[in-house]
């Protein structure tokens, strides 16, 4: 019989007896024949239910979630106390005209001359074309934005002709690209201002008249797209040409973009190495050069994960800080539209552009304003020094390669010699329960969603590590449910008691730099539940408790793959963490490396 386990009140916890504990994730990693007996056996009525309950035992899950008291009461979306107001920072205003938005963010950008570039190499170390690169080009008539397009359309069907498939993009119309470069090149020459005007790409939302599949293969079957996403619709007054839909782990239901339904997206860095999950086009076109940008959907680190494998930037904003509406999550607590980019810049100018909070969200989350920090004056940096930096030292080094950890630590120490900014040493509590929490959460929401689908027959068209998911997913119940949100809210209790001594938390953003891809994997996927775990260590806090966060590059391992460093911010506070960013960015900046697979479809001849 199983003993009864009643947990201290959150506030009553001591924290000086906090022990971090490694995580160890007991299950099978499986690919081929074997992971097609697996699905098989753990679908099966009896046996298969069997199968999940002895992993869940054994990961001890069934303990947390049926045989312990919680004291806490359910929080079933994040609850956020009032914040003070972010120093140094300019308001945005989510109700007036995205491009409004940009126009005050790039105001509030550092002096850049986008012309020194064209004069020759201004810069001995590699350095991705900005926005605003791209918009002087267009301006001075260097290039336009058709013939840019004709490079990325010539690279995208390069990329979907390889053998085994390396699609970028699964929703692709090169005519459509066209017309949009087109109609952009027309209002150069007419001399129209439209403030971003870069190229970028989506994945699990609608960007008429494109499908939305969500990498799977039956998904633009029942649900048809009439119109853009919220988001999209936004960028699109920005003057933004969208390219296509990128290829994603199906559902997002994975953290290594394995796909199996059209292909598998390969990492800039190393062709034959994950770009990770589950924004995994959108983070390896933005890193090969292909587009300024790209919208990804982060529930459990989707947008963080492949930024920091690919060497990007990609930043996961507060929950309901962007309107989530034409989404296929549209409906979760975890989810949120957030963008991937080459530059902090560039991340900043596209979240001006998509934010602003739903009605609903508005009324049930009561916001903070949106700003951004005002970068544009000498003495912005100099505020860095106030700030305080939250470490927990065992989780922070609790990594796969030492080489991850000591290059995070390498850059926090040159961060705070530079600008002075204090390490504080924290504690982070029940770090399993959070991941059990965050999974039940997830789980249960995307079943919810999937469930009318599943059952007109379209579970068995899913791919087979998504299908291992919903097995999981399945088993759990409505009280299961209930005990993961009333651990929503201890844990939530616990970082707002660290944001009271700290800004912002800072973590490497994955366990592992990217992972090899098994060629036994490519057919049929695989599931790795240990690769799984080192990719997702740091990032769950900001889906289950809807906190900002951001990965920056910060460098490579000893094989060469990139490091990102993740900042992790109080509700609401993405100017800080951007501020913080651009900060890092600098300091690291003659480090960044040119990708093996990398296309500079602005100056190319």
């Amino acid at each position: 019989m199983a003993k009864k386990r009643v947990m201290v009140a959150a506030q009553n916890v001591d924290l000086s007896a906090v022990q971090y504990e490694q995580e160890e994730i007991k299950a099978p990693h499986l690919t081929g024949l074997a992971f097609k007996l697996f699905v098989w056996i753990v679908e099966a009525p009896i046996i298969g239910s069997l199968i999940i309950s002895l992993l869940k035992k054994q990961n001890k899950m069934t303990q947390l979630l049926r045989n312990t008291v919680i004291p806490e009461t359910p929080m079933f979306k994040p609850e956020y106390p009032p914040q003070e107001p972010e120093p140094g920072v300019v308001s945005l205003d989510e109700d007036g005209k995205p491009e409004d938005r940009v126009e005050v963010a790039l105001k509030c950008l550092p002096q850049y001359d986008p012309a020194s570039c064209w004069n020759g190499d201004s810069t001995p170390s590699f350095r991705y074309w900005k926005i605003r690169d791209y918009a002087y080009a267009y301006r001075s008539k260097i290039a336009t934005p058709s013939v840019v397009a004709e490079h990325i359309i010539s690279v995208v069907e390069e990329f979907s002709n390889k053998k085994p498939p390396q699609p970028l993009l699964i929703s692709f119309n090169p005519e459509e690209v066209r017309s949009q470069a087109a109609a952009s090149t027309k209002r150069f020459e007419e001399g129209i201002k439209r403030r971003i005007m870069a190229f970028t790409d989506c994945v699990d939302y609608d960007c008429f008249p494109h499908p939305s599949k969500g990498g799977t293969t039956w998904m633009h079957e029942v649900r048809t797209v009439k119109k853009d996403a919220v988001s999209v619709s936004r960028l699109r007054s920005c003057g933004v040409i969208f390219v296509g839909k990128a290829n994603m782990h199906e559902l997002g239901m994975g953290t290594t973009g394995n796909n199996s339904n059209y292909g598998t997206a390969r990492n800039p860095h190393a062709p034959e190495r994950y770009t990770g999950g589950s924004s995994s086009g959108p983070a390896a076109i933005v890193a090969s050069g292909l587009c300024s940008a790209a919208l990804g959907t982060d529930g459990g680190g989707s947008i963080r994960i492949p930024s920091s494998l690919c060497g990007v930037v990609g930043l996961k904003t507060t929950y309901g800080r962007t309107d989530i509406g034409g989404s296929l999550c549209d409906a979760g607590t975890v989810e949120i539209i957030g963008p991937i980019a080459s530059t902090v810049e560039d991340v900043m100018l596209v979240y001006s552009a998509i934010l602003g909070t739903s009605l609903a969200d508005r009324i049930s989350l009561n916001p903070s304003p949106p700003s951004v920090p005002n970068l544009s004056f000498n003495d912005s940096l100099n505020s860095l020094g106030s700030l305080r930096l939250g470490k927990y030292t065992a989780w922070f080094n609790d990594v796969y390669s030492t080489d991850i950890s000591d290059k995070c630590e390498d850059t926090l120490n040159l961060l705070s010699k530079t600008h002075g900014c204090e390490m504080v040493e924290i504690v982070v509590p029940e770090l399993h329960e959070m991941r059990t929490a965050h999974v039940v959460s997830i789980g249960s929401e995307c079943l919810s969603s999937l469930n009318p689908y599943c059952e007109d027959g379209n579970g068995a068209r899913l791919s087979y590590d998504t299908r291992t998911s919903m097995a999981l997913f399945r088993s759990f119940s409505a009280s299961d449910y209930v005990a993961a949100q009333c651990l929503r809210r201890r844990i939530m209790y616990y970082h707002m008691e660290i944001f009271k001594k700290v800004d912002v938390i800072v973590t490497p953003t994955t366990g592992m730099t990217a992972p090899i891809i098994p060629l036994s994997a490519l057919k049929d996927g695989e599931t790795d539940m240990r690769v799984t775990g080192y990719l997702m260590r740091f990032v769950i806090a900001g889906n289950l408790l809807g906190l900002p966060a951001i990965s920056i590059p910060v460098g490579y391992d000893k094989q060469g793959f990139p490091i990102g460093l993740q900042l992790i911010g109080r509700p609401w506070g993405e100017a800080s963490i951007l501020r913080l960013a651009l900060a890092i960015e600098e300091l690291c900046a003659k480090s960044k490396k040119r990708p093996a697979s990398f296309f500079d479809v602005l100056k190319s001849n």
